[in-house]
């Protein structure tokens, strides 16, 4: 008859295994790292975030451009027969732009001078009828009736006269206006139109920036607008010259939204830029609102 045992008993014997079974893991555990280096506990690293004198600063992105910037156009239409600049060229006043066929225009130039000496011909005759005239008449040889007659036909042909004088110069000037002049020294920053192309009469066709003055233009959002105003110093920096900043204040603000992004559009005058500041290089307009906190992350 087999021998039954309480369950104390075997209880006591798996109690018994598992502490067996722990030591033994604890000696091999401690064996593997007895010549271990303790590593020192991790630091935590602190970094202050701040804009400065407890502001935030908002910037926006514009473009450098001309403070006196002039569309130019011919006064007349044509067909462009030469272009004399290119973009960045730098012109002189008087200096001829560009200039259209001027072949139609000479033939009415030449109606016109044609027609003036047609007039000044009637003129002269009517001139010398009326002195003639005129002395008879002061001999009581003529009546007042003949001689108001030759004082009429005098009167008219100096109205025709002065008529013809009148559309010879307009003709003059059209032949004139074939040639696009630049009306001040400056620097060209854009070219609208190429040899051939056919423009109407105060179409652009070149945009010249007059003097030296230079100027960032930007967008401001509608939110911003109010606080945009009240800003009275601005720091201008460039993408292309890394450490050149120019402080600038605001020139002018658009009244009116634009239709398609609803931003508004400004000019920031510049506050002596140096010479490396070139027009249509990208800047950065930053202005600050003194509204931000200094705020503090652990890493």
């Amino acid at each position: 008859m087999q021998k039954t045992y309480p369950p104390k008993f075997y209880w006591g014997i798996g109690i018994g295994i598992a502490l067996i079974i722990v030591l033994v893991g604890l000696l091999i555990h401690g064996g593997s790292h007895a010549g271990a280096v303790p590593q020192d506990c991790p630091v935590v690293k602190t970094q202050m975030i701040a804009w400065g004198d407890d502001e935030q600063t908002n910037s926006y992105s514009g473009e450098v451009r001309g403070r006196f910037e002039s569309q130019l156009a011919f006064q007349v239409g044509g067909k462009i027969i030469r272009r004399s600049v290119d973009i960045g060229s730098v012109v002189n006043r008087g200096n001829i732009l560009m200039q259209i066929d001027p072949s139609d225009v000479e033939q009415g130039t030449y109606a016109a001078a044609a027609g003036l000496q047609a007039a000044e011909s009637q003129f002269k005759l009517a001139k010398d009828n009326l002195d003639r005239f005129k002395a008879l008449y002061d001999q009581k040889l003529m009546s007042q009736a003949e001689f108001d007659r030759y004082q009429n036909a005098y009167d008219s042909a100096n109205a025709l006269l002065r008529q013809a004088k009148a559309q010879y110069t307009h003709g003059s000037n059209q032949l004139n206006y074939c040639n696009l002049y630049a009306d001040a020294a400056g620097v060209i920053a854009g070219v609208n139109a190429e040899t051939g192309q056919v423009v109407a009469a105060g179409q652009p066709v070149v945009v010249l920036v007059k003097g030296r003055e230079q100027e960032i233009e930007i967008n401001v959002p509608e939110n911003r607008l109010s606080d945009f105003n009240k800003v009275g110093q601005f720091i201008v920096t460039f993408w292309a010259l890394p450490g050149v900043s120019v402080q600038g204040r605001i020139r002018e603000i658009s009244p009116m939204a634009d239709p398609v992004t609803r931003t508004y559009k400004a000019r920031i005058s510049l506050l002596n830029p140096p010479g490396t500041v070139k027009l249509g290089m990208t800047a950065t307009v930053s202005e600050t609102s003194g509204e931000g906190k200094t705020r503090s992350i652990s890493r």
